[in-house]
């Protein structure tokens, strides 16, 4: 963050050096503890943190970087007129360092046009007196590296209580469902993934698809089969341009062991070579994995050309797996 004018953190509880190292290196550090956490209070606090001659804000988290010479970027496509700027978020990434799953976010913005809101899993509202102008650009990232021991148990309370208080929020309705499925509350999350689908304010296709795709792993989960075909048939027929359905349903017929329906859906899954540019990609869809099933599925049908084929394919995408290296070798041995 170095080259803003201003850097700002609110600290909201942390128990090692953080804000002596803040300080040290010239960050304006605030210390507050809240009896009742919510993000978006801890968010606009922090916001507030910010002069009030600021021209713009550039919101990141401690596990965020973003790329070098962001700043130069930021003043060639900033204008009087632009209220909040769109940018690539790297979330995850291989054990090379490269992206893996990567999507479109937007915590660039003007300070006074926007507030936070959800005490979890909290966005920017616009709340401007003008029509919003948002601008994109794809050359500018931000790389997410977290910290995976963290705790996040507190995340499914406040969810449930983001929910309670706005029951016909659909993004956080899927949230609380797919939280529900995460801690492997399986008929919770089916009732709640349900209702997101059908909720009159649930108009974004790619995210009820993914609701669909999550019950399906629910009813799988219950050794409930047909339930789960049958969502996972409602989610490719809502977005038949995404990856991930077709995937899971190659992957619910491969431990199925029916390896020609599996390869059916792989198959059609590979000619999906776009991913979606929102946090709804999945890193499996993308990755070896549909290879490496469409390698065994061949395999166990006793087509050993196609099995090396594919087999070859996910070996080359991940190099390191051992399991994927054998079956190579086994199957150009033989």
């Amino acid at each position: 963050m170095k080259e803003a004018d201003g850097i700002f953190v609110l600290d909201t509880g942390s128990v090692d050096n953080s804000v002596t190292l803040l300080k040290e290196n010239g960050v304006n550090v605030l210390v507050k503890h809240y009896e009742n956490f919510k993000f978006d209070v801890a968010r606009n606090d922090s916001l507030s943190l910010v002069p009030d001659d600021a021209d713009i804000c550039v919101c990141t988290d401690i596990d965020e970087i973003l790329s070098p010479g962001w700043r130069e970027e930021l003043e060639k496509i900033w204008s009087s007129d632009v209220d909040s700027v769109r940018y690539n978020m790297n979330f995850t990434f291989d054990e090379n360092g490269n992206p893996v799953s990567t999507y479109f976010i937007s915590k660039i913005h003007k300070k006074y046009k926007y507030v936070w809101r959800h005490s979890i899993h909290e966005v920017l509202i616009y709340v401007g007196n003008t029509p919003e102008n948002v601008i994109t650009t794809d050359k500018l990232f931000i790389g997410h590296y977290p910290d995976r021991s963290k705790d996040r148990s507190f995340y499914l309370k406040l969810l449930e209580d983001s929910v309670k208080e706005a029951p016909n929020d659909d993004r956080n309705v899927h949230y609380l469902g797919r939280e529900y499925m995460y801690v492997g509350e399986w008929n919770k999350s089916i009732d709640t993934l349900i209702k997101h689908v059908y909720l009159e304010s649930s108009t974004w296709a790619e995210e009820k698809s993914a609701s669909e795709r999550f019950i399906s792993r629910d009813y799988l989960a219950l050794n409930r089969f047909d339930e789960a075909e049958m969502w996972l048939k409602k989610s490719i027929e809502l977005t038949p341009y995404l990856r991930e359905p077709y995937v899971e349903m190659g992957l619910m017929f491969y431990y199925k062991k029916d390896y020609k329906t599996a390869i059916k859906y792989l198959l059609l899954a590979l000619k999906i070579e776009h991913k979606s540019p929102t946090y709804i990609n999945e890193d499996f869809a993308w990755n070896e994995i549909p290879y490496d099933v469409l390698g065994l599925c061949y395999f166990y049908l006793g087509d050993k050309s196609n099995a090396l084929k594919y087999t070859e394919i996910a070996l080359n995408m991940n190099s390191n797996n051992e399991r994927i290296k054998n079956n190579y070798e086994y199957l150009k041995g033989n």
